[in-house]
């Protein structure tokens, strides 16, 4: 089954630096999880572009993480700009529309990390004004915003002032990656849709990186979403399809009429993806195994395009 694809996460700006990653092809075509080549097979494809930065230097060529967000936002508008034929940048979803109308695909920007911006919420506004409609508060390490996954701890006063300037200015705050009592403090000041870009269920799969079903409801109250994330830590040890699709149909028990399920690939930022889905060209064969499993048609078509659409109309 071949239907239009919104992904709201990958890391392609970061997989397709150059030189500084060692890293052959382009947006265009390359070997990699992505490429347009691939997704404009697909009758529809918008994408979101992750800006990533840590505090860890070591990541890549010890850059610092201001310069690191630089290169990778000039890579991606690089990228897009010489595939101008093919892809966009949407503001908008009624311009994400509009490129899929054209034969277009369309790229939306989003922060992973704030490293990049020196953790500072004054900067959102200049990042609104380029284009970023998601931001998330960190990655993996303790930051002056929020703890993480990893370390635990809560929003700091400052990570507090970041989620609602953000939200002030239409920008859709992202909690993969924060820690529970993070992701429990945003939950108890947003005043918008709250997005998990890229995670999966941890009923199912119970790393801390997933959310638990209380999470998942909390979710689901704000109108907001979860995006399906395909590393193989975060779904299961014998990762396939089906797991896949058993992340989605548990998600479906908490959410029947499935308006709060979306996809988050993680692609191009994860080494390996369950068994039979190798990149972007697989999203066909993950519509196929979840029509088999018992979704119609119109559950997929939300899944995989109109929540995403739905959703960022927020913001």
């Amino acid at each position: 089954m071949n239907m239009p694809v919104f992904d709201f996460h990958c890391d392609c700006a970061f997989k397709l630096l150059g030189d500084d990653r060692n890293q052959a092809g382009s947006l265009r075509k390359n070997e990699n999880h992505i490429d347009l080549e691939r997704a404009g097979k697909l009758p529809g494809y918008a994408q979101c572009f992750a800006c990533f930065t840590t505090s860890e230097k070591a990541v890549v060529g010890n850059l610092s993480p201001v310069v690191l967000f630089e290169r990778e936002l000039a890579t991606i508008q690089r990228e897009v700009d010489s595939s101008s034929d093919l892809i966009a940048i949407a503001y908008t979803p009624a311009e994400i529309e509009e490129n899929r109308q054209n034969g277009k695909m369309s790229a939306i920007l989003t922060l992973e990390g704030t490293a990049g911006i020196d953790y500072n919420p004054e900067l959102l506004e200049d990042l609104h004004t380029i284009g970023f409609r998601i931001t998330s508060l960190g990655w993996n390490e303790k930051n002056p915003l929020t703890g993480s996954n990893v370390t635990g701890g809560g929003l700091t006063d400052l990570g507090r002032v970041y989620v609602r300037e953000a939200q002030r200015l239409g920008m859709g705050i992202d909690v993969s990656h924060i820690s529970d009592e993070g992701f429990w403090d945003i939950l108890n000041i947003t005043q918008a849709p709250i997005i998990a870009t890229h995670s999966n269920s941890r009923a199912v799969c119970g790393h801390k990186r997933n959310l638990t079903d209380d999470m998942f409801r909390a979710i689901r109250e704000t109108g907001g979403v979860a995006g399906y994330n395909f590393c193989r830590d975060f779904t299961g040890e014998s990762a396939n399809l089906d797991t896949v699709c058993d992340h989605i149909l548990h998600f479906l028990e908490l959410d029947p009429e499935g308006e709060h399920i979306a996809l988050g690939g993680d692609l191009d930022g994860v080494e390996h993806t369950p068994d039979g889905f190798e990149g972007v060209q697989s999203y066909p064969a993950l519509a196929d195994r979840l029509e088999a499993r018992g979704l119609t048609e119109g559950l997929i078509r939300k899944v995989f395009w109109e929540n995403a659409l739905r959703v960022l109309k927020n913001f």
